[in-house]
């Protein structure tokens, strides 16, 4: 009997582990990881520098904020995504399911949240009084704190005001490209503006259409997001908008000095983005399988986005 007992408590830590790193989603936070990348790679195009410990730390600050976030929400959206499970849910709407199937306490994801946004805040005050990477460090962290932590948390809950798509659009888009540039240069460009409206503009069509998902749910718990708010064919067409807005904003970008590989690197990326943009305006987001596959598309398209200004910026100065 006794025997028995360790490989008891082996299986419940390996239940607990694999819990927390569900919960966490590591595949979700390239989303803020690569735009951070590209406002770091280019700095080092534009001034020939990369402090590594600078762009380490402030890699990690970045993930803290997103777990802050993820943890969040997992906590203050638990009835809407248990309705979720029941409905219409996909693998890319109504959460990770974690807390919603007991795999972890629900108060943890709380507790958990409070914590990463702590450590995150305490990574800005080491970036700008021990680096010394400049007086925008902290201003430009607390904004990111402040959007990614009330995301879902009380009293603000951006998610339900119809405004947290903008937010993430910044969040994701405009925010990671600008704070990396500006921990490594001290100053930020305007090449970083125009780069990061196709990021932008692509993470809001991420976040839009997993609310098409959650749509039933969303609105017996009450949300007031921008699918709710327009419904679902206008929100369509501000959907296929926001595409076309990123397909120009790419161009102005790389007319503002960029490689013109960046071009090359971008075409599976505008194809991809043409498809969805069909498929939307056919409303192929009716249909349960074909709605999956346009939410994974999209996160494709926004990654594909920084990727491609990355590899082109990356390999064009080397």
């Amino acid at each position: 009997m006794s025997a028995q007992i360790p490989a008891r408590d082996t299986k419940s830590k390996g239940e607990t582990i694999k819990g927390w790193i569900q919960l966490s989603r590591p595949p979700f936070h390239l989303v803020g990881v690569l735009p951070f990348i590209l406002g770091t790679v280019l700095a080092w195009h534009t001034y020939g520098t990369i402090n590594w410990p600078v762009f380490i730390w402030g890699t990690l600050a970045v993930i803290l904020i997103m777990l802050s976030t993820y943890y969040g929400g997992e906590y203050h959206d638990l009835k809407v995504d248990k309705l979720s499970a029941e409905m219409e849910r996909n693998a890319f709407s109504g959460g990770t399911q974690v807390i919603v199937k007991n795999l972890l306490p629900h108060k943890q994801a709380k507790t958990a949240s409070y914590i990463a946004i702590v450590l995150a805040g305490v990574i800005g005050l080491i970036l700008q009084f021990y680096y010394k990477t400049g007086p925008w460090t902290i201003p430009l962290g607390v904004i990111g704190m402040i959007a990614g932590f009330f995301y879902s948390t009380p009293p603000l809950r951006w998610v339900k005001r119809g405004i947290g798509e903008l937010l993430i659009g910044f969040c994701y888009g405009w925010l990671p490209v600008a704070a990396a540039f500006y921990l490594q240069a001290g100053t930020i460009d305007n090449i970083v503006h125009w780069i990061s409206i196709p990021i932008g503009c692509t993470i809001f069509n991420v976040i839009l259409i997993n609310e098409f998902p959650d749509y039933p749910a969303d609105l017996i718990e009450g949300k007031r997001n921008l699918v709710i708010r327009l419904g679902k064919n206008t929100s369509a067409f501000l959907y296929i908008g926001m595409t076309v807005i990123a397909w120009i904003a790419f161009g102005l970008a790389v007319s503002q000095g960029l490689p013109a590989v960046t071009f090359l690197f971008y075409l599976p990326v505008f194809l991809i983005g043409l498809i969805l943009a069909v498929l939307m305006f056919k409303k192929n987001y009716l249909y349960r399988k074909r709605l999956e596959l346009i939410c994974g598309l999209t996160i494709v398209v926004n990654l594909g986005s920084s990727l491609a200004y990355t590899l082109a910026i990356w390999l064009g100065s080397v």
